[in-house]
């Protein structure tokens, strides 16, 4: 059994910029899963809490700014993924955000008990250079 199978909860997201900002890109309070099979397979989901209602249809026929701001509140993806060491690779298949698709999302992962911290260094020598960190909680099963 991989010691990362099962499911996990977000605990938070920030991005550290090297220029000293933090940012929480979905709140102090971000919703999040994700799972790990022993097989190999993932999946996460990570919603702001405070993603307004559609007030112009439903999910298919709301105005397109509602569409668009649902979106801005929402991660998805999911594929197969690989844990080597603390090299955590995530071959995306599909992707809320389409750019990641057929691509390999790697990540740091460090694993204290039931905590997992994945983090990656994002547009190193830019003046958006940072370092994302997620913290997950193992939930039992």
């Amino acid at each position: 059994m991989s010691r990362v199978a099962g499911w996990w909860k977000l605990l938070s997201w920030k991005q550290k910029y090297d220029d000293g900002r933090v940012v929480n890109p979905f709140g102090d309070e971000p919703v999040g899963r994700l799972t790990y099979s022993d097989t190999g397979d993932f999946s996460v989901l990570i919603s702001r809490p405070d993603k307004p209602h559609f007030t112009t249809g439903s999910q298919w026929n709301a105005e397109d700014h509602e569409k668009a701001k649902a979106y801005d509140g929402i991660m998805t993806y999911f594929g197969h993924y690989e844990l080597s060491g603390e090299t955590m690779s995530h071959h995306v298949e599909a992707s809320s955000f389409p750019n990641w698709e057929g691509h390999t999302q790697t990540r740091t992962a460090v694993i204290e008990d039931d905590v997992m911290t994945l983090s990656a260094r994002l547009e190193e020598s830019t003046s958006e250079a940072r370092t994302v960190e997620l913290i997950w909680q193992r939930i039992a099963s």
